[in-house]
Order: structure tokens, then sequence, then C-alpha cells
């Protein structure tokens, strides 16, 4: 019986990842299409940016809303409410007639996606004890990682055999699949303890300031940091920022909750993680631009050359979680981000003008997936290690919410970075870039070396 039951965790566990999986590959997968796009649809390159703004914006924007109503009406529910959100968001994707349509659908794949990524976890790990979690969550993110690496060389494989269109149509059967495994393999659950209604009026607010800090960020770079409109948006999204914690102190039913920061174990980790998002999606950025843009290499070798770091990182996951689960998150995660902070600093001491694949970059890549492989799904489990089932969607939202916008801030700092060297110097704009990369991941390990608590959640919870 006992192992029927677990059984039927692990098969809810593989339902969850597939949803994980498939939002993973269709971020990553958009922008191997963008050539195939643009002479499609004539789109110009400031419509083309909003294909990936527009859904990085509105994720960002309603995370905490979607962990909220995931931990109040059910986690299946919202989970499979979502993934019928991102197909319909597919199909429109898939059919546009226009650029602006396009953009559109996009917009709704992104309200599902937001759905999918915090109630896809939480509504699972209620099935595991305490000393399973992390393993649980390294499975989860396992799928991530794969999504990662193989959603560009999909990507160009689906582009090249069926058309860019391809790339949407192929979420509706693996949202259907997975729609009908959780309702058969996942059992409901929500935090029966809340009573009353959502913050009608912080909830709004929150999420608009979170949207104007998004757009301000993410637009930065397309509109210039002293557009008139930048301004407005980041001086308002960070004028409510205050309004908006102290509702959430004086409401019963917040947008944000703030106990969750009374844990050390989830305030350290989410601090560390926004640091480390700092570098990690901006370092991606730079070694496709070096293999792509420097070393001449085409889409499809760009895609197949960045996966073997992934591929590392996903085989890690699982093992590493349940490493985490025996002896802790403190010194796994402080190893894991030093890993990824060396790799660009073998690219900084060694990376030229010349390719170098087998001799500089892939050693790198392989480095960093040890690193990404150790740290990224146990920040997950880290932040959430002694926060009780009953908040596991809102704290899974609210820390992927900070690695949001810091991805977001990372890439528009290191694009800056990467744009202000000179032009006689094509180096120069790598260096410049990994430098933030080394020293964002540097401080994400000093952190969490000194501020999370030592030992197995387990023995934490006796």
């Amino acid at each position: 019986m006992v192992e029927t039951v677990e059984r039927r965790s692990w098969l809810a566990l593989g339902a969850a990842t597939a949803a994980a999986f498939m939002v993973v590959v269709d971020v990553s997968i958009v922008n191997v299409a963008f050539p195939s796009i643009q002479r499609s649809l004539d789109a110009s390159n400031a419509a083309l940016s909003w294909i990936v703004s527009g859904y990085s914006i509105t994720v960002g924007s309603f995370l905490l809303l979607s962990g909220r109503l995931a931990d109040r009406q059910g986690r299946r529910r919202m989970f499979n409410l979502g993934l019928a959100i991102f197909a319909v968001g597919s199909f429109f994707c898939g059919i546009a007639p226009q650029v602006e349509v396009l953009i559109a659908a996009r917009v709704v794949q992104a309200m599902g996606g937001s759905l999918i990524m915090p109630s896809s976890l939480a509504m699972v790990l209620p099935e595991f004890p305490v000393s399973r979690r992390s393993a649980a969550i390294g499975m989860w993110g396992a799928m991530g990682a794969l999504g990662a690496a193989f959603g560009p060389s999909i990507g160009a494989l689906l582009i090249e055999g069926l058309g860019w269109r391809w790339i949407f149509y192929v979420n509706l059967p693996i949202a259907a699949l997975v729609f009908a495994a959780s309702l058969r393999l996942v059992r409901e659950s929500r935090d029966e303890s809340t009573e009353g209604r959502l913050d009608v009026v912080g909830v709004p607010v929150g999420t608009l300031a979170l949207a104007l800090i998004m757009v301000a960020i993410v637009q930065g770079e397309g509109w210039g940091y002293g557009d008139s409109r930048i301004i407005v948006f980041a001086a308002l999204g960070v004028v409510l920022l205050p309004f908006v914690i102290w509702r959430s102190r004086s409401h019963p039913n917040p947008l944000l909750d703030l106990s969750l920061f009374s844990h050390r174990s989830f305030s350290a980790a989410t601090a560390s993680f926004g640091l480390y998002a700092l570098g990690f999606v901006p370092g991606f950025l730079m070694s496709s631009l070096l293999l792509q843009n420097l070393w001449g290499l085409s889409v499809l070798e760009t895609g197949l050359g960045l996966t073997p770091g992934p591929i590392m990182a996903s085989l890690l996951s699982v093992p590493i979680g349940r490493m985490a689960d025996r002896w802790g998150h403190r010194w796994l995660l402080t190893l894991g981000v030093v890993l990824c902070a060396l790799s660009y600093l073998w690219l900084l001491l060694l990376a030229g003008e010349s390719s170098a694949y087998f001799t500089v970059f892939l050693p790198a890549n392989l480095v960093l997936g040890i690193g990404v492989g150790l740290s990224i799904a146990t920040f997950v489990s880290a932040a959430m290690s002694d926060v009780p089932p009953s908040q596991f969607a809102i704290a899974n939202a609210t820390t992927r919410t900070v690695q949001q916008v810091c991805f977001a801030l990372g890439i528009a700092v290191v694009v800056a970075l990467f744009s202000s060297a000179p032009s006689g110097d094509p180096l120069g704009g790598f260096q410049r870039a990994w430098i933030w990369v080394i020293a964002a991941f540097g401080a994400s390990a000093a952190l969490i070396m000194a501020a999370f608590p030592s030992g197995a959640a387990s023995r934490r919870a006796r």
C-alpha cells in the first residue's frame, strides 16, 4: 500500500514536471523562431521584441496573484486552469495572421504559465514527507533544465520541418495529456485556514506595481532609460511598493504573505536566488552571443553547443535533491554558485576572438552545468524547506517573482555593459558582461553561506 501511494506521488510529480518542461521549452524556443516570424508576418524588430517582453512582463506581474489563488482555490484546479489558458494562447499564437495577434496570444500564454509554475510544484509537494521534498523538487528542476537544453534544438527542427507555427501547436497535445493525467493522479489541496476575500485594493495595486517595474526594466533598452515613459513607469512602480507592503501587513488576506519571511531559510534563499538570477540568464545570453555572433556558429550549432551544460544540470538535480534532504542545502548551494562563477571566470580569462569551443567553451559549459545542477532547483527547495504545506504555492510564487524581476534586471544591465564597449574591441563587451555575472554569483554565494541555516530541514522540523 505504501509503495502504491509513493508510486502515485512520483507519477503525479511526473505530470507536474511535464507541464513545467512545456512552459520552459516554449520560452526558450521562441527566440529561434524570430527570423521566420519576421519574414512570415512582416514584423518590425520593435514588434518582435514584444513577443518576448509581453510574456516576461505578464508572468512577472501575475505570479504572486497566481500563487495566492492556488493556495486558496486549490492547486490542481489552478494548475488545470493554467494549462487550459496556456493551450488556448498557444493555439492563437499558431494561427496568428499578424504580429499584433501573436503578441496578444503570447500574453494569454503567459497568464496560463503564471498559473502553472507555482501550482505545478505546490500541488504535489504535500504528497511527499519533508525528508523527500528536495528530491521531488530536484526532479521538477531537472525537467526545467532539459527544457532549457533542448528548447533551441527542438525549435530549429520544428521550424525547418513544419514551420514556426508548430512551435506553438506542439503545446496542445502535451497540455491535453498533462490535464488528463493530473485529474487522475493528483489530489486537490489548498490552504484550509483561509477565510474572507483577497485584499481587493492591495492585490490589483500590487500586480500593477510589478507590471510597471517589469515594463520599465524590460523595455528600458528599447525605449532608452532616459525615456519619459520608462521614468514614469519605474517611479510609479517603486512608489506603489511601500503601499503594497503596508497593505500586506494590515490585511488578513494580502497579495504578499509577509509571514513567509519569518522563516530564515526562506528569506536567505529568496534573497540569494535574486542575486543568482542577476547573473544566470544574462550569462546564457552572453554564451549564445559568443558562439553565434563572435565565433560564427549557426543557430542549430549554437543550440547544440549550449546543450551539454543543461544536460549535466538535469542529470544532477535529482541526486543533489536527495543530498539536500539528507545533509541540508547550505553547502551544496554555496558550492554550486561558486562553480557557476568559476565557469565564467574561465571564459573571462581564456576566451578570445577566435573560436575555441572544445578547449575553452565546453569545459566552462560543463562546470556551469554542474554548478546549475547543484543550485537552481536547490534554491527552490531551500526556500520552501521550512514553509508549511498551506503556503507552498505562494512561497514558490514569491521566490519566482523575485527571480523574474532579477532575470529582467540582469539582462538589462548586461546588455547595457555589452553595448558600452568600444566598437573596435569585439571581446570587450563580453568581458564587461562576464565581470557582472561573476560578481552576481559571488554575492549570491556569500549571502547563502552567511545567512542560510545549517543542517537538513527534517532535523529543523523536529
